[in-house]
């Protein structure tokens, strides 16, 4: 049985795009009629799924990563399956680092919820209201995308040597708990005022813990090493969505690198800021769509449509392009006031003296491991052509009265691996 799974799923993976679905069909349509039983096939199914699998986390995936370029290339019905799958065979491979057991986590990876192997396939139809046709036909399309996804830069893992005398990070879960209810804060609010008030206080908390995490380390000996995570990065105007997260990496001192064919930017920095720049990203993405849906249901005063495509990538470019300036403000008040805090009772200079080295060695280390990672990179300018959907944009990360033009041509830039 074994050598039937295999062979159809062989057909299936080396079919080209236009000969794809009849192979499925076919591959699906032998496997339903199988005369050696239904269980034989899902005990097959399961023991290739896991040398599938095992292979795309050596390729450098993780399991949050393989999610979601499920539901990006084959849509949300697949999402159960693969949740299942990929939670139950991950957890017993050795990924390494937090981030990898808060994904299983998240995938809610614990005992297999179908009873056995024979049962798998008949217990998922059952569960997804699908025929033995319909099951097969999903774990193919499954396995061949998890098959074809190619080699990507493993992720930095985040390293960690203890010193000869520890002093434990006090605050951590009790400060970033605080930057994440500020942030919901600002989500909910209908109050643009007030949202950008709670914005701007989350990025004060992360720019001094981020401090506090380097000063820490510095003065008691521990050595840390950037390390780095994926960010999803979806359509539709994923080029503006990849700069509003390179913007909030930049002010974290951290840096992004977008993949556009496969969805997602790579967030190089130290642990702690990944943290911050994740959850500051999330907390502006829902924040900018909300009001680009807001100005979108409203019309021009020519009467045009704000509902167009160029108006919303506009919106959106404006709208990061703006947070960039707001954040790296932020952050350099929140230095100067700690620079100030830290040379109280000190010397002139003593505190810069302290302070900036530490900061600077951070930088570089981030740009070292980000080289390293992808040695090649191109960078691409995005472009909003829409004065309307700009000036909304800008009005939404500011609240400022902009001027109006013709024709918008400014524009930004993002990081991409160069691919060879």
């Amino acid at each position: 049985m074994s050598t039937l799974v295999e062979t159809q799923f062989l057909a299936v993976l080396s079919a080209s795009d236009d000969a794809l679905e009849d192979a499925i069909d076919a591959g699906a349509s032998l496997l339903a009629a199988s005369t050696t039983g239904w269980p034989e096939v899902s005990r097959a199914v399961l023991a290739l799924y896991d040398r599938t699998a095992d292979g795309c986390w050596r390729r450098g995936w993780q399991p949050a990563d393989v999610v979601r370029m499920v539901v990006r290339e084959l849509g949300e019905r697949h999402l159960p399956i693969a949740a299942d799958l990929i939670a139950a065979q991950a957890r017993a491979y050795p990924g390494t680092g937090r981030r990898w057991t808060a994904q299983l986590r998240d995938l809610d990876a614990g005992t297999a919820w179908w009873s056995t192997d024979d049962a798998y396939l008949s217990e998922l139809g059952a569960r997804d209201n699908l025929d033995r046709f319909g099951t097969a036909a999903r774990v193919l399309e499954l396995l061949r995308l998890i098959a074809r996804l190619p080699a990507i830069e493993p992720l930095a893992d985040a390293t960690f040597q203890e010193p000869t005398r520890k002093k434990p990070a006090v605050g951590e879960p009790r400060q970033l708990g605080r930057i994440r209810a500020l942030l919901a804060k600002a989500e909910s609010t209908e109050f643009p005022e007030e949202a950008e008030a709670l914005t701007a206080k989350a990025q004060e908390l992360m720019t001094r813990h981020s401090i506090d995490d380097a000063l820490i380390s510095s003065q008691d000996g521990s050595r840390h090493a950037p390390a780095a995570c994926r960010i999803g990065v979806d359509n539709p105007y994923e080029g503006a969505k990849a700069l509003l997260l390179d913007a909030v990496a930049d002010a974290n001192g951290c840096q992004a690198i977008w993949s556009s064919s496969l969805g997602f930017s790579t967030v190089v920095g130290f642990d702690s800021d990944l943290d911050a720049v994740e959850l500051l990203y999330t907390s502006l993405l829902v924040q900018a769509t909300a009001a680009m849906n807001r100005a979108g249901s409203r019309y021009h005063e020519s009467g045009r449509s704000r509902r167009t495509k160029t108006f919303r990538q506009s919106f959106l470019i404006a709208y990061a392009d703006r947070i960039r300036e707001r954040l790296i403000a932020a952050k350099e008040e929140v230095l100067a006031t700690v620079a100030q805090e830290q040379g109280q009772g000190s010397e002139q200079g003593a505190s810069d003296d302290r302070l900036l080295p530490v900061l600077a060695a951070r930088k570089v280390a981030v740009q070292e491991t980000a080289e390293r990672m992808f040695p090649t990179k191109t960078t691409h300018r995005l472009r909003g052509r829409d004065a309307d959907g700009w000036a909304h944009g800008k009005a939404a990360a500011d609240r400022a009265e902009l001027g109006h033009r013709d024709r918008i041509d400014k524009g930004d830039k993002v990081t991409e691996p160069q691919r060879g």
